[in-house]
């Protein structure tokens, strides 16, 4: 995620909704209200017209990296409040662990948080108690930029995006390109592609043949072809994601897959939604900007979004893909 043009964005996107609010008593509703906008009769198989988003919990300063435990709740991180909590769907939270700008989150194979942390420049994991041991942070001794988000891949791999975005005053830039690696279970890290401005959300095809990661800075998905030792191929544009002038400056961000192959990814004002062959079926508009989301509940057809200062619920009519089910 890229939370400093978020955060300027909703500064500005703030004022000018006061602006309009002070000079006018019957202002329109702000362009951030819940709305289901289909662009494709596809769009209707895959969420209800009356579904209806709920807010989870908010107050925090900047939400990332949920993830559902099947026990019965959602990890997610704060990450400008440099915290990563356990939230439980009527509200309650809990706080796990007070780690150095925390972002993207997922299980392993053996069910262990997975956690990317910005200021440790690095891939951890985390446990129940809050502790964390840093699996990997550096490439051939070079510090790792800030990593930003992971998924675990069909060969028990962690592939995760290593961008800049997220550099805090003093950290120095050690790796001359923003990159994708894959990290094995011996604990080696390999560079599989750096060819993306700033590589941020990412995900398999429920087959495990195709990999996705896009660019916010390009605001493009591209989908590459996996081969069986991980290394990817044929890089190739998926989509586009634009901001329009009155978008609030969102850009591609987090993503996550249906059991079809549908894509769920963020993107200008809330959640795009593509099928598997490239085309943007409609858009899940959130009432914040939103900056990662994640398949929950006990069917797994719920999706949970992290939004700005938020978390938000939204019921599906399909079942996500969960790469950590099955393995």
């Amino acid at each position: 995620m890229n939370r400093s043009t978020i955060l300027r964005a909703l500064v500005i996107t703030t004022l000018a909704i006061s602006v309009v609010v002070l000079g006018f008593s019957k202002a329109p509703a702000a362009r951030s209200d819940f709305q289901l906008q289909a662009l494709s009769p596809q769009f209707w198989k895959l969420i209800d017209r009356g579904a209806k988003m709920t807010v989870v919990a908010t107050g925090f300063k900047f939400t990332e990296g949920p993830v559902w435990d099947p026990a019965g709740f959602l990890y997610m991180s704060d990450e400008a409040g440099d915290k990563i909590y356990r939230l439980y769907p009527d509200g309650k939270k809990e706080l796990i662990a007070a780690i150095g700008d925390p972002d993207g989150n997922t299980f392993d194979r053996r069910h262990r948080l997975i956690d990317c942390s910005s200021v440790l420049r690095a891939l951890l994991e985390v446990t129940p108690d809050g502790k964390y041991k840093i699996l990997a942070d550096n490439d051939h001794g070079k510090k790792l930029n800030t990593p930003n988000d992971v998924v675990l891949g069909p060969d028990g791999a962690l592939y995760f995006t290593n961008p800049n975005m997220d550099f805090r005053p003093g950290m120095k830039q050690e790796i001359p390109f923003q990159g994708v690696y894959r990290l094995n279970e011996r604990g080696e890290v390999r560079l599989l592609t750096k060819d993306l401005n700033q590589p941020n959300g990412l995900a398999f095809s429920p087959d495990g043949k195709r990999f996705y990661v896009d660019d916010s800075e390009q605001r493009n998905i591209r989908v590459y072809d996996v081969a069986a030792d991980g290394s990817l191929t044929n890089g190739r544009i998926f989509g586009q994601e634009p901001s329009g002038k009155d978008d609030g400056g969102g850009v591609p961000d987090g993503m996550k897959v249906d059991k079809q192959g549908n894509l769920f990814v963020v993107g200008p004002r809330g959640i795009w939604v593509w099928n598997a062959k490239g085309n943007h079926l409609g858009t899940i508009v959130v009432p914040e900007q939103p900056a990662n989301l994640a398949w929950g509940d006990k069917d797994y057809r719920t999706l949970y979004i992290t939004a700005t200062t938020s978390v938000y619920r939204l019921e599906t009519k399909v079942q996500g893909f969960v790469p950590y089910l099955h393995h």
